[in-house]
């Protein structure tokens, strides 16, 4: 079934109006190639019409636990020199890896005789063995006990140090009233006042001695209870550890030069050392060791994705997407070493060409207006941006410059601090949120209401950044109101006020299924890429560092 024969897929149609690509694509930015949107196309119909198998994408009127998935689609040649692609599914689907017209998984872990099913059964066992021991309600019972007893012993020394202090408060004023004492009746209060002293701290020792005796023997007790449980623990987490190691070992990618590697020594030299969960199943690599293995000449790649969006992350249907960093990266630079590629888009300077302008200037603090695709401070390969030209254009400058930053590939004002007084005043003022902020987007649909507040915590995804995911257990607190100016050809323009600054808010708070559910037209990460990302920050509010003053600056967006 997944022989050459049945994996390899001819076009359809006739493609001898297409020319093939001069280079293979570079995976982690690109514009997908013409025939690689054909097959996408062919793949997206055979979705929609096999019968073979059931999954539910989200799309259907069924909502219960649906699951979107990323497909990829390889440009090919085959041996026999005819052109065709292949096709091939993230992870698995409808709980398989092997389906027919879909390339299999570089390690079928799921297959029979797969070492993988019985040592995970073995710790599923393992599993089994310690919720049955950990739900003995005296565990539970005797760790409420400990809980409650650690609270009383706090509460109980506590009181004797506020009875400790007001004691020498007490004896304070005594010895300072006893000057009108004897010489014999002071020295005879001084004694008793010290033998008090003695006695109260005697009283904290054993107060603390009965605690902690007490306590202990409660923490041994559930000790007793709870130590096969985590003996157990840490012998299934030992298991697990070497199981992941063997099946890390069991992914083995080629390359153009028939040179082989596992999963372990691809990720030994990363910052993270080890492989993250689902390495290795994404579509791209399961694509190029298919077409490597079969002798097949990879020709361009492209990825989209196919259902709904998850929670967290922002996937739109049908839209194309590269290859995510985290889990693909070292695997693709190994899988793709000697195949000539375009070039990395990332690595060419975006602000050749173009100018900052200087709206505003004075002895201390300057606005600029930043171009689209221009960054706000160097990168790690590209040291144009706009604090590289602020630095030229002000070298006597003793601030910082770069009080706070837009996005590259957002336009827009930004104040740059040009004396350390400034700096100090600018960056206070952020910090605090005086300073207001107000952007223009355009957005790819039509949004019913005129106005609203979103709230969606932030943080990084750590497989694919820059990217952003919605996270309510680990992200940052975001806040951002929106109001509509206008609604044209299925398209609608807001203005974005911000109160937190996180990193793509504006972005994702549009795109997000929670949010708007509508990314801002050009938005090469959270929606379709145009000629540039429709966001501009418009209107900047805030006092003059130095002479308090307020100053409003406004230029209108290109758009």
């Amino acid at each position: 079934m997944h022989s050459p024969e049945h994996c390899f897929t001819p076009f359809k149609e006739s493609i001898d109006t297409y020319s093939l690509p001069e280079r293979f694509t570079f995976p982690f930015y690109y514009e997908p190639h013409p025939l690689c949107l054909l097959a996408a196309k062919e793949l997206q119909h055979h979705l929609e019409t096999q019968t073979e198998w059931q999954h539910n994408f989200g799309l259907s009127e069924d909502k219960t636990a649906p699951i979107g998935k990323m497909f990829g689609v390889l440009l090919v040649q085959n041996e026999q020199g005819e052109i065709g692609y292949l096709s091939a599914f993230s992870g698995k689907m409808a709980d398989q890896n092997l389906l027919s017209h879909f390339v299999p998984p570089v390690f079928d872990m799921l297959a029979e005789d797969s070492f993988f099913l019985s040592e995970q059964l073995e710790i599923n066992k393992l599993t089994a063995v310690i919720k049955k021991l950990a739900s003995n309600p005296e565990i539970e019972i005797t760790r409420q006990s400990l809980k409650q007893e650690q609270a009383e012993s706090r509460k109980q020394l506590e009181a004797h140090r506020s009875r400790m202090v007001e004691g020498r408060k007490t004896r304070k004023a005594l010895r300072a009233n006893g000057t009108a004492l004897s010489s014999d009746e002071l020295q005879e209060l001084k004694k008793r006042l010290s033998q008090e002293s003695v006695i109260e701290k005697l009283q904290l020792r054993d107060l603390k001695l009965h605690w902690e005796s007490r306590l202990g023997a409660l923490q041994q007790q559930l000790n007793d209870l709870t130590d096969e449980v985590n003996e157990l623990k840490a012998k299934r987490k030992s298991l697990s550890s070497e199981l992941q190691k063997k099946l890390f070992a069991q992914y083995r990618f080629l390359n153009v030069d028939g040179i082989e590697k596992d999963l372990n020594e691809l990720f030994v030299d990363t910052s993270r050392k080890v492989p993250p969960a689902g390495a290795g199943e994404c579509a791209a690599p399961k694509l190029l060791q298919y077409a490597f293995k079969w002798g097949m000449k990879p020709l361009a790649m492209a990825e989209f994705w196919w259902g709904s969006s998850p929670k967290s992350e922002i996937r739109q249907h049908k839209n194309f997407y590269p290859a995510c960093k985290g889990k693909c990266q070292p695997i693709l630079e190994h899988m793709l070493d000697g195949i000539e590629m375009d070039e990395n888009p990332l690595l060419v300077n975006p602000c050749e060409g173009k100018t900052v302008e200087v709206i505003y200037q004075d002895n201390d603090m300057a606005v600029v207006n930043k171009p689209a695709e221009f960054l706000s401070v160097p990168g790690k390969t590209i040291e144009d941006s706009v604090y590289h030209r602020m630095k030229q254009q002000f070298p006597d400058a003793t601030g910082p410059l770069i009080v706070h930053r837009l996005d590259m590939s957002t336009s827009g004002l930004m104040v740059i601090a040009l004396s350390h007084r400034a700096n100090k005043s600018l960056q206070k003022q952020f910090i605090q949120r005086t300073v207001q902020k107000r952007y223009v987007a355009l957005v790819d649909g039509l949004i019913e209401q005129d106005e609203g507040i979103i709230k969606l915590p932030l943080r990084g995804d750590i497989d694919d950044r820059p990217r952003q995911l919605v996270c309510y257990q680990h992200g940052k607190p975001a806040e951002t109101k929106w109001e509509v100016i206008e609604r044209k050809s299925a398209r609608t323009k807001v203005y974005l006020y911000p109160k937190t600054g996180r990193t793509h808010q504006l972005r994702v708070h549009c795109a997000h299924i929670e949010g708007l559910h509508m990314p801002m037209i050009g938005d090469d990460l959270y929606g379709k890429k145009a000629n540039r990302l429709h966001l501009h920050a418009e209107r900047l509010e805030l006092t003059h560092p130095i002479t308090n003053e307020f100053m409003q600056f406004q230029v209108e967006a290109e758009f």
